[in-house]
């Protein structure tokens, strides 16, 4: 699951990207409309909590313009606007909750477990094609019915490339997923893990498209 964080008060965007992360969410930030909206054109995230006070748009203008697009991007509203018309307001425009500040963390984290298992990615989900399974809450790897050991670097990969199955991801893309889980990534991480990933999954299973990065078939039953 991958959350944008869009909010303009940096301490506190700060500390919620590292809570997002420690639940194990993949948390991105920006600080204005103009980059959440590049973001979101460019289907780089799942799911969206927005601040309302942005300092270059009203948030609510920008969710418009959201849903002019993409009807079905999960958005979470994140403000101090607590009004009962505020909060009508924000839900008319297409968001799925809200939420006024200050609140809890935890509460947070919840509302997104709501949606996340609302879109069928929740963690405790497994992710099969074809007779490979990958169960993302145990982090265990099924092939033809064949347990199969992951480091956790060729998890997070596998992961996102299942997840994102039918979608090409470039090296730099997958590079950002192993940072955004803390991990170190060398230069050439990518390729030495695609490479034993592949020893591990069905001849072809992960395509290279040369010069652009890799991906799998799409042919993904997600179940929780």
């Amino acid at each position: 699951m991958r959350i944008l964080l869009v909010e303009d008060d940096l301490p506190l965007a700060r500390a919620l990207h590292q809570s997002l992360r420690s639940e194990g969410f993949t948390a991105n930030h920006v600080a204005d409309a103009k980059s959440a909206m590049l973001t979101v054109t460019t289907n780089e995230c799942d799911m969206l909590i927005l601040d309302l006070g942005l300092p270059d748009m009203d948030g609510l203008t920008l969710l418009k313009q959201i849903r002019k697009n993409n009807n079905t991007l999960p958005v979470l509203i994140l403000t101090a606007r607590d009004s009962i018309e505020d909060k009508i307001k924000g839900l008319d425009q297409g968001a799925d909750d809200y939420l006024s500040k200050p609140f809890d963390v935890n509460e947070l984290i919840a509302r997104l477990r709501v949606i996340e298992r609302r879109l069928g990615t929740a963690t405790s989900s497994t992710i099969t094609i074809g007779n490979v399974c990958l169960n993302s809450a145990s982090h265990q790897l099924s092939v033809a019915g064949q347990e199969v050991e992951l480091s956790r670097k060729e998890f997070m990969l596998l992961k996102v490339l299942l997840e994102q199955a039918g979608r090409i991801q470039s090296r730099e893309q997958l590079e950002s997923k192993l940072y955004e889980w803390g991990e170190e990534v060398a230069s050439n991480a990518v390729e030495v893990h695609i490479h034993h990933l592949r020893k591990k999954l069905p001849k072809a299973f992960i395509k290279t498209i040369r010069g652009v990065g890799y991906s799998v078939k799409a042919a993904t039953s997600i179940e929780s």
